[in-house]
């Protein structure tokens, strides 16, 4: 392990953190929560093809309304001053 050390690799001995790691889940479920807006069920889908067409609508509507913010953000990461193009 020392001819190691010179190219930055070491073992990592006696560092604990100072607590139990916890980590924090973020489920994302774009159909629940377009259905829930409308206030529809996955039942009222599969029935019912005008429904079916509106819930697409809205799903579609919902995916690039968080591509644009997504893409917003990395453009605020990437551009400190904010100026396009």
């Amino acid at each position: 392990m020392r001819n190691l050390i010179g190219l930055g690799l070491h073992r990592v001995s006696g560092v604990r953190s100072s607590g139990p790691s916890i980590e924090h889940v973020l489920t994302r479920r774009p159909l629940q929560r377009v259905l829930a807006f409308r206030g529809r069920s996955i039942d009222d889908v599969v029935n019912d093809p005008i429904i079916k067409n509106e819930i697409y609508g809205y799903w579609k509507l919902n995916k690039q309304i968080e591509r644009t913010g997504e893409i917003t953000d990395l453009e605020r990461q990437w551009n400190h001053l904010g100026r396009r193009g």
